[in-house]
């Protein structure tokens, strides 16, 4: 499937999980799912697309871990470590976060994460409990 200009196409999606909220305010569960894509993008141009969809679906950001309709996150680029302030990779809480890991790993459980060094399975398998 194509998205838009044809600069993103989807390769695989994982299922969909409901999930409770992780901080914020009291609010509703979330339904979360990850999604393998290929690109000719560089990520932070990727992710400026991804930021416009949720734009299109008129996503309000009125309060951090706040309610929402949609959230777009870029998890994982290759193999690139970066930091900006539009991006940073891998996500900086993707290690620390079930409702990430669970549905990576139906995708990409061997994936080592870089700057981690572990593989998704073994941070889902092996994951302590955190607050956020």
């Amino acid at each position: 499937m194509l998205i838009g200009d044809r600069t993103v196409f989807f390769i695989a999606v994982s299922p969909v999980y409901e999930t409770l909220p992780v901080g914020g305010p009291e609010q509703g569960p979330y339904l979360n799912a990850c999604a393998s894509v290929g690109t000719v993008l560089p990520p932070t141009l990727l992710m400026q697309k991804m930021l416009a969809v949720e734009n299109r679906m008129e996503r309000i950001r009125a309060e951090k871990w706040g309610p929402r309709n949609i959230d777009l996150d870029l998890l994982l680029y290759e193999e690139i470590v970066m930091c900006t302030p539009l991006l940073k990779l891998p996500h900086p809480r993707l290690h620390e976060r079930d409702f990430v890991l669970v549905p990576l790993a139906h995708l990409i459980p061997e994936k080592v994460i870089p700057g981690i060094g572990r593989t998704v399975q073994s941070l889902l398998t092996e994951k302590k409990p955190t607050k956020s």
